[in-house]
């Protein structure tokens, strides 16, 4: 095995060390990556963590949307980006139960969904703009792609990227990304339950936090 090959995060690793972290942890290390504030959870009280599968939508067209569900293994996160669609579905009952039978981690929609009765009655997670009643159409289109870079809430999706979720937020990040915080993320949430029981014991805000740029003492 060549040094390049030593130098590759092993994923499935990350992704359990990445499941203890809380999520705006991340925030405090990392600037780039967090999706536009209103995509936001459909379903509360899910998470999401799990590896991109993308679809650009191009056009309201149903077959695009069924083709990206068909390539979803277990673990996966399918990213939508409705090219700035905000009027048709593309994620309903029917796409949301493929979806879970696919045993994929979530949806993320740059966009609309329908259905939100039954998706929170299946417990899916699926992040989006908000629900509507009028969804894709069985029509052929030209422009949409899967697998392909998009946009989702501003932020670059690249296909295998690491999708983290939950009602703080969205986070997409690569995964050379993800791995150069990990540690520091895990070590502020294991240093955390501390700094809350010293404030809760009454100690003084400016001993507990670190209140400048200089090391705290």
């Amino acid at each position: 095995m060549d040094m390049s090959q030593k130098m590759i995060p092993d994923t499935e690793a990350l992704l359990r060390q990445l499941a203890r972290i809380s999520l705006p942890t991340l925030g405090h290390f990392l600037e780039d990556g967090f999706v536009s504030h209103e995509i936001r959870s459909m379903v509360p009280g899910t998470r999401i963590l799990g590896k991109a599968v993308t679809l650009r939508l191009a056009t309201p067209n149903a077959y695009a949307v069924n083709r990206a569900i068909s390539l979803l293994q277990p673990g996966d996160v399918l990213v939508i980006d409705c090219c700035g669609d905000t009027a048709h579905a593309c994620i309903g009952a029917v796409t949301g139960t493929a979806v879970q039978c696919a045993g994929a981690h979530g949806i993320i929609v740059d966009g609309v969904v329908t259905d939100v009765v039954e998706l929170r009655a299946m417990q899916l997670p699926v992040f989006a703009r908000g629900t509507t009643a009028l969804t894709t159409k069985k029509i052929e289109a030209q422009g949409s792609a899967v697998n392909v870079p998009i946009r989702c809430g501003g932020v670059e999706v690249a296909p295998g990227q690491l999708v983290l979720a939950d009602e703080n937020g969205v986070v997409c990040l690569a995964v050379e990304t993800a791995a150069s915080v990990v540690n520091q993320a895990l070590a502020s949430d294991e240093a955390e339950p501390a700094i809350l029981a010293r404030l809760r014991a009454g100690e003084a805000a400016a001993s507990v936090l670190q209140v400048s740029a200089e090391a705290p003492r």
